[in-house]
């Protein structure tokens, strides 16, 4: 049979490209349905032709065939399926280029294999072969990558005495030692970390338990910056190097890899100070991204981080903020301690009284949205925003849009998209396409494109986040490189914008004075950002950093075009005549 299809598979050579197709396919289903007489490298050949002839991106080929290998392993190889996939291993490094995907591609297929149908024979007649596979790589006589070695003598579970047996086949049965096998593979480690191939030797001297000079090896791969090896080496070797392992952290400033080692290890109790100073830092990070209620739980009910936690929001001019944890947490005494700190905050950021705002308005019926599109209609520039409520459950959809904020020089409109689309779905629609889509109002916006996505995906009943005109995205303009729109509102106005409202209850009615205010001053500042420069980019100084404004160049627009409908064709144009 093996002849057989061998035969086949020169033949196909012989013959034109469909029926070179068709006599492939053939060969393929029917290796894949029974191994009984199929060799390692027919199989490989199968395999490769599968690989090179599939449409799909290399990830998903490596998935799909890594499936059907799984599968295939179950149809009978005649030499049990551990065995058959160590034979393909030794036939593998003929196959050149394909050599090493191919031998992960089987190995993780065997794994998968192994979980479910495993058979005692088959595995340790497999581990006997894998060592002795492991000594030809090592010798040269067969040319495997060292991850790939790695995978085999994990998968396989070759241990010391299983290569003492390989080496030495005449050994007394009762000699329980090991030490040519134990020389042998510390020696093939030694290369490894010589080569720097840190994590590979990292993971053989844990498969194989062998303790080498733990904090001298520390160093070495703390200096080479392999953190993960090093991490991988320190829990192997137990609670002292982990400690060693926290204080080198400590000394580079790695606060967050010393934080995560602490807390995975429970070395809380001998590290406590740097393991506060460490959730410190992080909820610091997340108050600087607005995430207060993240940051909140993370404290943990601790009342010294919570006590930090209100700083930061003292810190940042977020009363209500300061006010809430406080009363949730007793909070009352520390909060008095500390008011006067918070009254020097405020001239760090830009506030709405400094842009003379007549008004914010709320539009949340048909009425006031109808005046909000006749002002803002007969507006040259307008600003634009909008905020949703953050979803911080990974992996779920973000919530839908909430608001959304048109501001002119003068007046700012915050539409409640919510209850707009609730009560008054087509008038919401009409109202913002006249607004999105008209020639003679420039729109302006900071990082528009994401908000108009997500406007879109909350409202895709609607047409009038799908089509806009006159849009100019500040950012594409000016390509802050940090800061966002805070941070050219520093560099254009001299100030910067509070950010600690942005990640907060944007569902919530109604919105509390601060929340308004924030939502304004983003719509608001992109305005007088605009005009700023555009006024004084002619004259201004290059100290002054405001080089010439060249913004008419970045005006998009998105016009999709309606679609057409389908035309019929003679058939159904005859049953439609006749059914008329």
């Amino acid at each position: 049979m093996e002849m057989e299809l061998q035969e086949m598979l020169a033949e196909l050579h012989m013959h034109n490209d469909k029926e070179k197709t068709l006599q492939t396919l053939t060969v393929c289903k029917h290796a894949f349905f029974d191994l009984t007489y199929i060799s390692p490298v027919v199989f490989l050949y199968l395999l490769k032709e599968c690989y090179i002839h599939g449409t799909c991106k290399a990830t998903k080929k490596f998935r799909a065939l890594q499936q059907q290998v799984h599968l295939v392993l179950q149809n009978s190889p005649p030499c049990g399926p551990a065995v058959f996939v160590v034979q393909c291993l030794y036939v593998l490094p003929t196959f050149g280029l394909y050599s090493e995907g191919f031998s992960h591609l089987i190995i993780s297929a065997l794994r998968r294999f192994l979980k479910v149908a495993a058979t005692s024979e088959d595995l340790a007649e497999a581990k006997m072969l894998a060592a002795q596979l492991f000594l030809d790589i090592v010798g040269s006589s067969v040319n495997h990558d060292e991850g790939v070695v790695v995978k085999i003598l994990e998968t396989f579970d070759v241990q010391l005495p299983n290569i003492e047996k390989v080496m030495c086949p005449l050994k007394e049965k009762d000699d329980y030692s090991f030490d040519s096998a134990k020389r042998f593979v510390e020696q093939y480690i030694y290369d490894l970390i010589d080569c720097q191939s840190y994590m590979n030797a990292v993971t053989l001297l844990e498969h194989f338990s062998i303790r080498q000079s733990g904090e001298s090896f520390l160093d070495t791969m703390m200096r080479k910056n392999e953190f993960k090896a090093a991490e991988k080496w320190a829990t192997f070797m137990g609670k002292p190097l982990l400690c060693v392992l926290v204080k080198a952290y400590i000394d580079r400033n790695m606060l967050n890899n010393a934080y995560q080692t602490i807390k995975q290890n429970n070395l809380r109790q001998e590290f406590p100070d740097v393991y506060h100073k460490c959730k410190e830092s992080s909820l610091k990070k997340l108050a600087e991204k607005g995430c207060w209620d993240v940051a909140e739980a993370r404290t943990n009910n601790n009342r010294q981080l919570l006590e930090y936690l209100v700083y930061l929001a003292m810190e940042a001019g977020y009363i209500e903020k300061v006010d809430e944890l406080c009363e949730r947490y007793s909070l009352e005494g520390f909060l008095s301690a500390k008011v006067p700190e918070a009254s020097l905050l405020h001239s760090r950021y830009l506030n709405l009284n400094e842009f003379f705002v007549e008004d914010i308005i709320w539009v949340d019926d048909a009425e006031a949205l109808h005046n909000a599109t006749s002002h803002i209609e007969g507006c040259k520039v307008v600003g634009i925003d909008c905020e949703w409520k953050p979803n911080y459950v990974k992996g779920s959809k973000p919530n839908k849009v909430s608001i959304m904020q048109i501001a002119s020089d003068k007046k700012v409109f915050i539409l409640d998209l919510i209850k707009l689309f609730e009560d008054v779905p087509d008038i919401m629609d009409d109202c913002l396409t006249r607004i999105m889509q008209s020639p003679r109002v420039l729109k302006l916006g900071y990082n528009f494109q994401c908000d108009i996505k997500q406007l879109a995906h909350s409202y895709e009943d609607l047409q009038c986040f799908k089509q806009y005109e006159m849009l100019l995205d500040i950012q594409n303009v000016f390509k802050e490189p940090r800061g966002g729109l805070s941070g050219l509102a520093m560099k254009i106005l001299g100030a910067g914008l509070n950010k600690t409202r942005r990640n907060s209850n944007w569902e919530q009615r109604p919105l509390t004075p601060n929340q308004l205010e924030y939502a304004a001053l983003d719509a608001v500042v992109l305005v007088h950002i605009f005009g700023h420069v555009r006024n004084h980019s002619q004259t201004a100084s290059d100290a002054e950093g405001l080089e010439k404004f060249e913004w008419k160049s970045y005006i998009v627009s998105h016009m999709d075009k309606l679609k057409k409908p389908k035309k019929q064709n003679k058939r159904e144009l005859e049953a439609n005549r006749k059914t008329g």
